[in-house]
């Protein structure tokens, strides 16, 4: 068969690819750098060159609870067949060395009774399902410990002993790993983005955080740290710099009650890293604010801790979160929805170093914004009373019915007087 030509020629789809191309520039975008923490908590950071690695055998309870799932089941299981066949092979030595194997000695007629270590165990078989019954305590009563061998008694104690402990190790390897913090930590959110406004006459930097869950996290504290690459006044590069900065906050310890979405505040004054970086030049900063969100799980118990970080990509200039808490029939209600949405505010686009110098440009900025926000009023007024106004004409054009008709009224002289109405 002969393959179905296009409809549409060759010639044009080329000459319209290449008008596309032409039309849309190709912008480069620049290479993003690596953050030291990314937005679910997880550490970006990779270990090598690790000579020493017989520390992580010496911690062995932590390594494997550190293991992933699919480890930790395979070193479960092994641990147990292993125990397994090796006290199946000490069984089965036990009894060929005193003799259960020799068939000859079941038909030996003596005056008195042979006596086997443990019955009914003549093969590794049954000494592997003998060693199995013995370390789970199963106890079919097919093959039971005799008191002929003092040995055999021995290695009972001794299969025991190794059992209990390899249970141990492995059920609260376990239950560490389905009861571990971070798992608390999922239901902990933090909002995408974070914006830097005006509050309470200062600019702040601030961010929401909520937690998901009703059981509540108590002695929770919230820490901001900023990251950067530094040097020194020596000249020494320090590629992971970080200060703490401080959190607004009413209390005089960094403890909130998160039993709703919170804004955490931080005021950028002297002490605050960004002091001296405007709207300009955060796009051009190389930092990242990482947030560290730590309690104590209400119904566990345990110390849990939640993270995230901003870089400069993630932080909105001029940006307030909106209010999701409302109270509806006597219960506060909360849409999480909106959790991460902003509206834009009138905010200097200067640093706080310039605000503090200058106070006048927060009145400026403050005014500017009165005034854009009236204009705006005044224009979406006069736009629906033209729109109202035009509605009516081409109501009255398009119905001819509508038109008033004319009405005469008579006054008392007689005379008559035509007035439209």
């Amino acid at each position: 068969m002969l393959a179905r030509k296009s409809i549409i020629p060759e010639e044009y789809v080329l000459a319209r690819i290449a008008a596309e191309n032409l039309r849309k520039p190709r912008i480069r975008d620049r290479p993003r750098k690596a953050r030291f923490i990314a937005k679910n908590g997880a550490c970006n950071l990779a270990h090598k060159n690790i000579r020493e690695q017989g520390r992580f055998l010496q911690d062995i309870f932590t390594t494997l609870v550190d293991l992933k799932w699919r480890h930790t089941l395979v070193i479960f299981t092994m641990s147990f067949l292993c125990s397994w066949l090796l006290f199946a092979m000490m069984w089965w030595l036990v009894a060929f060395a005193h003799g259960d194997m020799d068939p000859s000695t079941e038909s030996t007629t003596n005056s008195t009774k042979w006596t086997p270590c443990v019955t009914c165990v003549r093969s590794f078989t049954s000494a592997f399902l003998f060693s199995i019954e013995v370390q789970v305590t199963i106890g079919f009563g097919g093959r039971m410990m005799t008191e002929e061998c003092p040995l055999a008694i021995t290695v009972l104690i001794l299969q025991n002993i190794v059992g209990l402990i390899i249970n141990a190790v492995m059920l609260g390897c376990i239950f560490m790993k389905t009861a571990q913090a971070h798992r608390r930590a999922e239901t902990l959110i933090f909002s995408r983005q974070a914006v830097i406004a005006v509050r309470n006459g200062k600019l702040c930097f601030m961010f929401r955080v909520g937690d998901l869950r009703k059981s509540m996290i108590i002695s929770a504290s919230v820490r901001i740290q900023v990251v950067r690459k530094t040097t020194t006044p020596e000249g020494e590069v320090i590629p992971i710099h970080q200060v703490d900065i401080p959190v607004d906050n009413p209390i005089e310890s960094n403890n909130i009650f998160l039993v709703a979405p919170l804004i955490i505040c931080h005021v950028i004054d002297k002490r605050s890293p960004l002091y001296d970086i405007s709207a300009a030049d955060l796009a051009l900063q190389d930092l990242e604010l990482i947030v560290i969100l730590e309690g104590v799980v209400e119904t566990t118990g345990i110390t849990t801790q939640a993270r995230t970080s901003y870089i400069a990509e993630e932080i909105l200039w001029g940006h307030r979160f909106v209010p999701i808490v409302t109270e509806e029939e006597g219960v506060y209600a909360v849409d999480y929805s909106k959790f991460g949405n902003t509206v834009k505010v009138a905010a200097p686009r200067c640093s706080a170093r310039e605000l503090d110098e200058k106070p006048s440009i927060l009145i400026q900025t403050l005014q500017k914004s009165e005034l854009s926000h009236q204009n705006s009023l005044r224009k979406r007024n006069s736009m629906r009373r033209s729109n109202s106004m035009r509605r009516s004409n081409s109501m009255r054009r398009t119905n001819p019915n509508l038109i008033v008709p004319k009405v005469q009224f008579i006054t008392p002289e007689g005379s008559q007087s035509a007035s439209e109405t």
